[in-house]
């Protein structure tokens, strides 16, 4: 009798502690939320004052991980590939790293009071299935990929990978939303015709996409722009299809926030797409890309561009040549990381505090 009694009070003392974990799980590491104004649940990342950064299947932001866009309203998507590189390779490894980089993002934005996840249900959906052996076969998967992301209403939020993806992720995009303004965050334009006897390249998404009808050419602004070139002017074929180019030189010392007043203007109310190459921004800043070229802009600059481009009707966002072997620090895709959070918080119907 007296050994029934101790067992009973085992099971009851373990029950009780299972129910205090389980009320401190529900507190901690929930990732469905409420809100009362909407009624409506969203995904929040659990927070690291009750789970460890480091603990956890590392996903963009630690949100859950979902297979597809259905129910989302925005969505992080990896496309890992670097085989339209023409310098350094490795960027195939960037959507990994941007997500073990992004255990340090917390839920709301300081500098803007921007709630993303009190206003958007967001999770991570993986990476597109690439075929790292054929780039055309990757763009077309690309294409594919997006196309079913797009048909649920969700607003697609890409690590790159090279800006080859651009291509057949604006090819998706144009086919939903017709052609569409760009904000381009690049040292490099893009724009190049054929390089080593091939049309498809992360030196040619953005010619393809003006022989397409793509873009709508006067809602266009390349940002940031520099380095030597192949001409004089390395950036002719831009202006004369409408683009704006703003070199890098002229956002030296200087605020970017009066320029993005004037490329909202130029926006208007149409869809916009923001492709954010990681080079845009000094080696200095972000020494783990491709193609780095000296003198660029300030990780600053970057986040005034980004929050620039609030107001926009953002139809997609991307930050790509993230390319981890030549930081061994992690700081690139940690910035990357960033700028993809900065990026949420612009989208439309984002609440802020």
């Amino acid at each position: 009798m007296f050994s029934l009694w101790r067992n009973l009070n085992r099971t009851r003392a373990v029950i009780a502690d299972f129910s205090s974990l389980r009320t401190f799980r529900s507190d901690a590491l929930c990732v469905k939320n409420t809100r009362t104004y909407s009624g409506k649940r969203y995904n929040v990342p659990p927070s690291a004052e009750f789970v460890a950064r480091v603990s956890g299947i590392p996903t963009m932001a630690k949100l859950p991980f979902q297979e597809t866009a259905e129910g989302l309203d925005a969505a992080f998507v990896g496309v890992p590939i670097d085989t339209g590189t023409s310098n350094r390779p490795g960027a195939r490894f960037g959507p990994r790293h941007i997500r073990v980089e992004s255990a340090m993002l917390r839920s709301y934005n300081s500098g803007t009071r921007a709630a993303p996840y009190e206003s958007l249900m967001v999770a991570d959906i993986g990476d597109v299935n690439v075929n790292v052996y054929d780039l055309k076969d990757t763009c077309k998967r690309i294409r594919e990929a997006y196309r079913k992301i797009l048909a649920t209403g969700c607003i697609p939020l890409t690590m790159g990978g090279d800006h080859t993806i651009a291509y057949p992720i604006l090819q998706a995009i144009a086919e939903k939303h017709g052609p569409v303004g760009l904000v381009h965050v690049d040292a490099h334009a893009d724009t190049s015709d054929v390089v080593l006897g091939e049309k498809i390249g992360h030196g040619t998404p953005f010619r393809r996409c003006v022989e397409e009808g793509l873009l709508d050419c006067k809602r266009v602004v390349q940002i940031g722009l520099r380095g030597t070139g192949y001409s004089a002017d390395s950036y002719e074929w831009s202006r004369a299809q409408g683009f704006r180019v703003v070199q890098a030189e002229e956002c030296w010392f200087k605020s970017l926030a009066p320029l993005m007043a004037e490329v909202r203007g130029q926006m208007g109310s149409g869809p916009v797409y923001l492709s954010f190459d990681i080079d845009a921004l000094d080696p200095g800043f972000a020494p783990g890309t491709g193609t780095p070229e000296i003198a660029g802009l300030t990780p600053i600059q970057g986040v005034e561009i980004i929050r620039g481009c609030r107001g926009l009707s953002l139809v997609g966002c991307d930050l790509v040549e993230v390319s981890p072997p030549y930081d061994t620090t992690g700081n690139t895709a940690l910035t990357g990381a960033n700028l993809l959070f900065e990026m949420l918080c612009v989208l439309p119907n984002v609440k802020y505090h």
